[in-house]
Formats: C-alpha cells, sequence, structure tokens
C-alpha cells in the first residue's frame, strides 16, 4: 500500500471528488448530531479574539457560516474549484475569501494567519506529516493549528472494480491517536499540543442523540465522558497546536 500511495495522484482525485459527491447535502438523524458534534468541540478551540481563519478542504463551508456573523475574515480553501465556489454563493461577506490551491503548497506567507482548520482531512493526505508542517508554517505566533480527523479508525479496503487493487473505503489512508497526532509536529516553534477525544460509539447506535441534542456541549461532552468510562469507544479527536 506505501508504494501505491507514492504513486497517488492526490490532486486528479480530490478535484473529481469534489464534481462527483455533494458536501453540502444535509444530513439528519445520529449523522447529522454526530457531525453537528464534531463542529461545535472545533468552534470551542478557535481563539475568541481571532481575527482571520483559514478551512481548508472548506467542503460544506460550515466555517465561513459559523464565524462570518462574528466579522471574522474567513479564507475557504480547496483543491477543486466547485466548493468555494458554492461555498461564496451560500456565504457572501465582504470578509470571506475563496481560494483554489494545494495543501501542501499554500500561498500564504509564513506566520500569517491566526487560526488555521483543518476537519477531517489529515486521514485522507498521503503525507500527514509534511501536511501539518505545512499548515502549521502559515500559523501566526501565538496562533492555533486545529485538526479533527477519527479516533484510531480501523481502516478497511475494497477490491476495486476498475483496477483490481485494494482501495480504503471513504479514501482514508491512515488511521491516527492522540499520541501519532503529538509526535507528528516537534519543532521548537510549537508551544503547545492539546486534544479533545469524544464522540462514544455506543451513545451513536443507540440513538441516545434524540434526547442529547438538546444538551450544551459542556454538559454533552459531560456524558460522553461517562459512557467512554463504561465503554471505552471514542470516534472523534480534535487536536490543536499552540505556536510560540
Amino acid at each position: 500500500m506505501q508504494d501505491e500511495l507514492k504513486n497517488f495522484d492526490y490532486l486528479t482525485h480530490y478535484k473529481t471528488d469534489a464534481e462527483e459527491f455533494d458536501y453540502f447535502e444535509k444530513r439528519i438523524g445520529p449523522a447529522e448530531h454526530e457531525e453537528r458534534r464534531v463542529r461545535e468541540v472545533l468552534i470551542s478551540q478557535v481563539p475568541k479574539n481571532v481575527k482571520t481563519i483559514l478551512d481548508v478542504g472548506c467542503g460544506s463551508g460550515w466555517v465561513a457560516k459559523e464565524f462570518l456573523k462574528k466579522n471574522v475574515e474567513v479564507i475557504s480553501l480547496d483543491i477543486s474549484k466547485s466548493n468555494p465556489q458554492k461555498v461564496k454563493e451560500l456565504y457572501p461577506s465582504q470578509n470571506h475569501y475563496q481560494i483554489v490551491a494545494d495543501s501542501f503548497k499554500l500561498p500564504f506567507g509564513s506566520n500569517s494567519i491566526d487560526c488555521v482548520i483543518a476537519s477531517e482531512i489529515i486521514e485522507h493526505v498521503v503525507e500527514p506529516k509534511l501536511f501539518l508542517e505545512e499548515l502549521f508554517r502559515i500559523v501566526s505566533r501565538d496562533g492555533r493549528l486545529i485538526i479533527s480527523t477519527p479516533y484510531k479508525e480501523k481502516i478497511r479496503y475494497v477490491l476495486c472494480i476498475h483496477c483490481n487493487k485494494k482501495t480504503p473505503v471513504n479514501a482514508h489512508l491512515y488511521s491516527f491517536d492522540e499520541n501519532i497526532l503529538r509526535d507528528l509536529y516537534n519543532r521548537d516553534d510549537l508551544k503547545k499540543f492539546s486534544s479533545v477525544i469524544f464522540g462514544n460509539k455506543a451513545l451513536i447506535h443507540l440513538r441516545t442523540h434524540i434526547v442529547l441534542k438538546f444538551l450544551p456541549l459542556s454538559l454533552w461532552l459531560a456524558v460522553d465522558w461517562l459512557a467512554n468510562k463504561i465503554y471505552n469507544s471514542p470516534l472523534h479527536i480534535v487536536c490543536v497546536y499552540e505556536k510560540q
């Protein structure tokens, strides 16, 4: 699989992915609640005084939706043209900018962005370490890089009917925990690393969202923490890399 990853044309793949799949489709039920809680945890880690946010792999544009109303400048970045265009149409603002770029070669100067968010992206990239290094390069001093990804995911494969090769489900190439993510970046400009692990699998399967969706994030996290103490099966991790 490592040899195949070296030859993986990720630029073409994710441009095609954006054209073929609807990132703006509304989710319902447990999936909607799970996605909402991931976003809430991400939002809770953004500094209150932030002025600029870069949303890497902007998808449906939820970062723009959340932070434009707080008078924050939001840059929606994607490797495809279609997603940033749709996000701009949904959330027009003089503080909203769209960039089409490769996240391994960001068109920004070093130490230039207050906060960088990469939600559910790192599990898709061929070289996670280089990905993190490039994102952290543009984070301003005292700024933050915030990422989310599945926690200790078991990577599953199917046999592709076109090439007859093993293909990872959902294009998830790597699995992460807090130790792996901490070790991905250890340069001197890292001031602090922290993580939040959450999303109990049992609570999701039992459809407890019917009741728990009414709880504020703090109370929901407390219930989720207790559930993981009883049955340790968290599905998500949010990590924060703070810059010196």
